[in-house]
Parts: structure tokens; C-alpha cells; sequence
């Protein structure tokens, strides 16, 4: 039976160490046959640079075959349904297909249906698991730590609608962060298990890492005021305080 990555939730802590071993012997040496005989096709229903980029070239670093949907030529265009497009590809017997789509809940969905292995590449403003999984990576080398014991993370910017916020509050908060979101009201979600601010001045001395998310200016259905979240060099100050910018 095949498994499936669609949230953060989907691996434990352990897995999570052990994955990160290997990424780190990959930073070494990044081309490897280990995926030599496997097929793997990217799906991307939304834009994408970043995301689709990096699977794509690691997959081909990695040994695999490739195969890339193209979704503004394909049958969606002629009404095929997201899931007749994916049992479609299935049907071809790839051993993993990468989704990204503007539908939250989808990947989820479509998982139940196929027999390869899905990753959500991001859907809708629910989830984007390699994307969080990158985030810890990163800051986990950059503190050379196990976890995020004793850190302070701003997740700051159009928190709402983000599925990247998302699974940076479930992952990095999993490995011991404590988590702040700094947002405009507009922009803040309604749940309320973090400390919020409005701003960065007021809590400015406890941070230890500032996540910057854009405005997801695509899933935004009313119009609103723009504001600005500014990180100055005076802002900052002398403080060693480490800036990530996914997107």
C-alpha cells in the first residue's frame, strides 16, 4: 500500500530526524542513483517556480524518469474533472505523482483514489508540508540543533490564507518553537492557540527567526487595506536574527 505525504502530521518526529540524515548527506553529494528506475510526474493545477523546480530537478538528481503535466494544455481544459486527470496518470503507473492545486482538502482526496504515492505540493490554504519541512531543515542546520527548544519564530504576513503558516505553526511548534504571528487583523486567523501582535516593535527582543509571507493575493475574495510589515536594518538592530522568506 502506498503512503502518501498530504500534512505535516503525516510523519513523526523520528521519521523527520531520520529524513533529515539523508538530506544532509545529499548536501554533500547531491546526485545519487537512488531513485534510479522509479517515475514520478509533477501535477501543478496553480502556478509554480520554486516548488515545481525543485522536485523536478531533484528528482532527475536522484536517477528518476519524469514526467511533467502541463495543466493549461491538458483535458482540464476541456472540462475533465482534477480527479479524472489524476486516475488518468495513475492509470500509467508512476510511483509518485507531486499535486499542487488551488482546492484545500484536495490532495487529501485524491490520495484516497490512486494507487501511487502523492505529495501535496500545497493545496488551496490548507497545507504545504515539503515547504515546512524545508523551513525546520534550514533553521535546524542554522542553530546546529536537534529541535527549536528556546527559539522564538514570527510567522508574520498574510497568515489567513497561508498554507505555508500553516504548516510551519504544526511543525516547527512540534519541534519545540515557541510561535508568534504577527499580522494585521485582517490578515490573522481566527484560531487561537498563539501569541499574535500587530507588529513587529513589541516583541522584537524575543525573536530568534522571522518567517516573511507574501499576500496570497489569489485566494482573497473582498478587497482590503495594504499593509506593511517592515523589517529594517534598524528594526533589526545587532540582533542575530534569522529571516526566511518562502514565498
Amino acid at each position: 500500500m502506498a503512503r502518501h505525504l498530504i500534512d505535516t502530521t503525516d510523519l513523526s518526529i523520528q521519521e523527520i530526524q531520520t529524513l533529515f540524515a539523508q538530506a544532509k548527506k545529499f548536501l554533500m553529494r547531491p546526485a545519487s542513483n537512488s531513485l534510479q528506475d522509479k517515475l514520478i510526474m509533477t501535477c501543478f493545477f496553480e502556478n509554480s517556480t520554486r516548488t515545481r523546480m525543485s522536485f523536478e530537478s531533484a528528482s532527475l538528481r536522484l536517477g528518476a524518469k519524469l514526467v511533467s503535466l502541463n495543466a493549461q494544455t491538458s483535458s482540464i481544459n476541456k472540462n475533465e474533472t482534477t480527479l479524472d486527470t489524476v486516475l488518468n496518470l495513475d492509470a500509467m503507473m508512476p510511483d509518485a505523482i507531486i499535486v499542487r492545486h488551488q482546492t484545500s482538502g484536495i490532495a487529501k482526496e485524491l490520495s484516497t483514489h490512486i494507487n501511487a504515492s502523492l505529495i501535496n505540493a500545497g493545496d488551496g490554504t490548507n497545507a504545504h508540508p515539503t515547504q515546512s519541512l524545508l523551513d525546520l531543515f534550514t533553521l535546524l542546520q542554522a542553530f546546529d540543533s536537534k529541535d527549536l527548544s528556546g527559539k522564538t519564530i514570527a510567522i508574520a504576513g498574510d497568515i489567513a490564507h497561508s498554507r505555508v503558516a500553516n504548516s510551519n505553526m504544526e511543525l516547527l511548534s512540534r519541534f519545540g518553537a515557541n510561535i508568534i504571528l504577527v499580522a494585521p487583523q485582517y490578515f490573522m486567523p481566527k484560531q487561537n492557540k498563539f501569541d499574535k501582535s500587530n507588529s513587529f516593535e513589541p516583541i522584537i527582543n524575543d525573536l530568534d527567526v522571522i518567517i516573511s509571507l507574501r499576500a496570497q493575493l489569489e485566494r482573497h475574495k473582498d478587497t482590503f487595506e495594504q499593509t506593511n510589515l517592515t523589517i529594517t536594518k534598524t528594526l533589526l538592530g545587532e540582533r542575530d536574527i534569522k529571516i526566511l522568506h518562502p514565498g
